[in-house]
C-alpha cells in the first residue's frame, strides 16, 4: 500500500470501472481533476498493489471538521482477502494524524458488502437523504 500518484490515473480509472463505479473521466475522475484532488490530499489517497497491479483504492478527504472515506474500490478478482479493511484503517490512521476524529463515507445501502465492511470497521450505517448540485459552467 502506497499512496496515489498522478502515474497511477489510467490504473485508478481502470479500476473503478471493473468495479461498476461508473469513473467520470470528463468530470471528478478526469486527469486535471485529480491532479488538484492529490495536490490537496497526497497522504489519504492509497492504493494497494499486487506488484504493481493496483488492486484497490481509496480516497481520504476532509473539510477540516469531518473526514471522508471515498471511492473505495477493490478488484473482483481480489476482494475477500481484506484489501478494504486495510486500506480503509490505514486512510483514517493518516487523517487522524491531520487532526480528524469524525469519519464518514457514502455508501450504496443494496451493496451488502459495502454495508457490512463500515459496520465491521465501526461506522453506524443508516439510511441517509442524500442533496447534490452540479453547478454548470456560467452560472
Amino acid at each position: 500500500m502506497r499512496p496515489l500518484r498522478l502515474d497511477d490515473h489510467e490504473a485508478i480509472v481502470r479500476l473503478l470501472a471493473a468495479c461498476k463505479m461508473n469513473p467520470h473521466t470528463r468530470g471528478r475522475d478526469g486527469p486535471a481533476a485529480f491532479r488538484r484532488q492529490l495536490a490537496a490530499h497526497p497522504t489519504t489517497y492509497l492504493g494497494a498493489f499486487d506488484g504493481s497491479r493496483l488492486v484497490g483504492c481509496v480516497f481520504g478527504t476532509h473539510d477540516a471538521r469531518k473526514a471522508w472515506i471515498n471511492r473505495l474500490a477493490v478488484d473482483p478478482a481480489y476482494r475477500r482477502r481484506g484489501i478494504a479493511s486495510r486500506l480503509v484503517t490505514e486512510c483514517e490512521r493518516r487523517l487522524r494524524r491531520q487532526g480528524m476524529e469524525m469519519f464518514g463515507a457514502l455508501i450504496d445501502l443494496p451493496n451488502r458488502g459495502s454495508v457490512g465492511l463500515f459496520r465491521s470497521l465501526g461506522y453506524d450505517v443508516g439510511k441517509l437523504w442524500y442533496a447534490r448540485k452540479k453547478q454548470r459552467p456560467g452560472v
